[in-house]
């Protein structure tokens, strides 16, 4: 696991040179077993060091550390309104409040809120953080993104395993005036906008799985979690959380239960190295906007696009339903809600995500 002392470490290694396990102990105020031990971690979280007698140690694969004011410029370069970067989330009103709504029950959410930028080395989940938050503060815009999750977590409560300056993880606040039926088809108009994003980078070829999974080639790079409290009827507040893979080792795939790939792979061989920062900034920009359309439009304008670009559309699959049935058919397409439509012959069967998985037949 890593340490707020491990990342100050790695950040003095992110230069590619090497550095002496007596200038790293006397920089960080350790002792240089502590340093050793530490960096030892660092291994074990997927990091490559080298090490040479005489000369110390140093990174094989230096990082791009995610920096607050790279990720504000680059939002602000496409557009997008930044928080000033001292500004303090002010607290949520209750649901019943009646600033919530303008003379005439209109609506006083702001369908484009300012984005606030942060930034930090570990964190258990950025979405659990931000739910815990959102107990008491408006998060709106709010974007966490973190170099290290000790409880990283994708759909169904399983873990979601990150590298260090490998992965990107990241998670969005966004205030809805409609309740958890209307958002029901949220992560999947999530889906379209990293989508969008990836190929505006220049990563194209990653496809969606339903209900939350990015693939390419059928590896999965990345996934989506979309948590929602409040209530039924709204508002609600929900918690959008993305993680995409972005440089996996080789030692680190072998680990994960399922194949795997990443945006390196994605990218080609030759492609320059993917920016984090502003990867991260191109897809909250694309995720801004489309949040915003949804909360005026719902699911209905994304449902073409998903369906064009789901890896699975008009194919044969196999669903795993909680109580261990299986189900076959050929998936025909996603309803107005979000919901899988799958075709037996001329029977059609509508399935929610929930506890579903879908597999290939």
């Amino acid at each position: 696991m890593l340490t707020p002392l491990g990342f100050s470490l790695l950040r003095q290694l992110s230069d590619g040179a090497f550095h002496s396990g007596e200038d790293l102990a006397a920089t960080v105020g350790l002792t240089r077993a502590r340093v050793s031990q530490l960096l030892k971690q660092a291994e074990t979280a997927g990091l490559a060091l080298e090490r040479v007698r005489g000369r110390g140690y140093r990174l094989l694969a230096t990082p791009d550390f995610l920096d607050v004011k790279e990720i504000r410029k680059a939002l602000a370069a496409l557009n997008v309104e930044v928080a000033p970067a001292d500004a303090k989330a002010p607290l949520l009103p209750a649901a019943n409040d009646d600033d919530l709504f303008a003379p005439g029950g209109v609506s006083t959410i702001p369908l484009h809120p300012a984005i606030s930028v942060e930034v930090t080395d570990q964190v258990d989940s950025t979405s659990t953080e931000l739910l815990r938050r959102a107990a008491r503060r408006d998060i709106h815009g709010a974007l966490l993104a973190a170099e290290w999750q000790t409880a990283g977590r994708g759909r169904r409560g399983r873990v979601w395993t990150a590298v260090a300056g490998g992965s990107l993880t990241f998670s969005l606040g966004w205030r809805f005036e409609q309740g958890a039926g209307y958002v029901a088809g949220l992560s999947l108009a999530v889906g379209v906008a990293v989508v969008r994003a990836l190929e505006a980078e220049g990563l194209a070829g990653v496809e969606l799985k339903w209900p939350n999974d990015l693939v390419h080639r059928h590896l999965k790079v990345g996934g989506i979690l979309v948590e929602m409290n409040g209530d039924a009827l709204g508002p609600s507040t929900v918690v959008v959380g993305v993680g995409l893979n972005i440089r996996l080792p080789q030692t680190v795939k072998r680990d994960i239960a399922q194949p795997v790939s990443d945006l390196a792979a994605v990218a080609g061989r030759g492609a320059p190295p993917i920016d984090r920062n502003k990867l991260l900034a191109r897809l909250v920009s694309e995720l801004a906007a489309s949040l915003s359309q949804y909360a005026a439009q719902g699911f209905v304008p994304f449902a073409a696009e998903w369906q064009r670009r789901h890896a699975y559309q008009g194919k044969p699959v196999r669903l795993l339903l909680p109580d261990g049935e299986q189900v076959k058919g050929t998936v025909a397409g996603v309803d107005s809600t979000g919901a899988l439509v799958l075709a037996d012959g001329p029977r059609r069967s509508r399935f929610l995500a929930g506890e579903i998985s879908l597999r290939r037949a």
